[in-house]
């Protein structure tokens, strides 16, 4: 254990992500500890205190980000908040991890970016999959050469339709800042960016086929990788079936894994397959959050930054851009204009 005196953290908007995949890592990692929670609903706050065994919570977010016994804020709420929040984390002078997507555009992201610089202080994004170990053991497959040049890189996704199941503020662009593309699309670009290096030259088109909401639910993607290899990723949100699939194609070997799911990485290798199961945590953002605290101490760094996080968003951005009629203002305030919506 660290003898260091611990990071104590915050929680603005304790809801169903933090009962499990998050709060309990504040909790469980060395040298940090979970000191307050807020949620608007002051009882609903008092409530997950309790549950959690958190000895302060409050329904104010300015008194849990000026509050003494709270050295960094973890912002949990939907993206509609997450650039006014951390705002106002960075003019406090605290370290700061919010929730992805990062924000609602790139915009957004950039003002988020140059605030903590200012500041001094630093900006950590919740793309918690960079600290898990399948996704660990695919760059460490890459970066040792196992699939010898990359050739090329797919991506999958199709989710099955369910006009009876509403996924509520995921599909407000105010709340989300799009549709379900934000949330669920931007952890295989930022996962794609962790093990592949960033994506360059990224061209797409987002339509409505469904016509259940105002906002996108097909997206097409092309980019390339620095040493020039192409890749192409489909998001289609309401669908027939259930596909959620990387392919990256080497001169030596195919890697193929899943970005939601639990099963093994798989490397083939012509006729021969190696399979390494690496089952995520109970906690899944646990593993990331020590990184960050290991930083905050001095002692290690965290690999998923405002930076790397901004980088997903602007990608994100273009393939909406046309769908939006622009991502730079406050799109989601006009969508009786948005020229995809016809």
């Amino acid at each position: 254990m660290s003898d260091q005196p611990n990071i104590r953290w915050g929680i603005l908007g304790c809801g169903d992500v933090c009962e499990v995949k998050s709060g309990p890592g504040f909790q469980d990692a060395d040298g940090s500890a979970l000191t307050m929670v807020m949620r608007r609903t002051p009882l609903m706050a008092e409530e997950f205190a309790t549950r959690h065994g958190v000895p302060n919570w409050t329904g104010d977010v300015d008194d849990l980000i000026e509050d003494e016994d709270v050295d960094a804020v973890y912002i949990a709420t939907p993206p509609g908040s997450h650039c006014e929040y951390a705002l106002k984390v960075a003019a406090a002078g605290k370290p700061c991890y919010v929730e992805k997507p990062m924000a609602r555009s790139g915009a957004e992201c950039d003002r988020m970016v140059k605030a903590f610089a200012d500041a001094g202080v630093p900006l950590f994004v919740a793309y918690y999959r960079r600290g898990l170990p399948r996704f660990l053991k695919a760059k460490e497959l890459i970066d040792g050469g196992a699939l010898g040049e990359i050739k090329g890189i797919s991506y999958q996704w199709e989710g099955i339709a369910d006009p009876d199941r509403h996924p509520g503020w995921r599909v407000d662009a105010a709340q989300a800042g799009a549709g379900l593309f934000l949330d669920l699309g931007s952890h295989t670009l930022d996962i794609l960016d962790f093990m592949l290096g960033p994506l360059q030259n990224p061209r797409g088109e987002a339509r409505n086929v469904s016509g259940l909401y105002a906002v996108e639910d097909h997206v097409d993607l092309q980019f390339i990788l620095a040493d020039g290899a192409v890749g192409e990723a489909t998001w289609n949100f309401f669908g027939q079936k259930r596909t959620d699939l990387i392919t990256i194609e080497g001169a030596s070997a195919t890697l193929k894994l899943s970005t939601f799911g639990n099963e093994p990485v798989r490397l083939q290798t012509g006729s021969r397959e190696n399979s390494f199961d690496l089952p995520n945590p109970k906690t899944v953002h646990g593993p990331l959050i020590q990184t960050i605290v290991d930083e905050l101490h001095g002692k290690g760094y965290c690999p998923s930054t405002g930076v790397s996080a901004a980088r997903t968003s602007h990608i994100m951005d273009i393939a909406l851009h046309d769908y939006y009629g622009g991502r730079g203002d406050d799109f989601w305030d006009r969508p009786d204009t948005w020229p995809g919506r016809g």
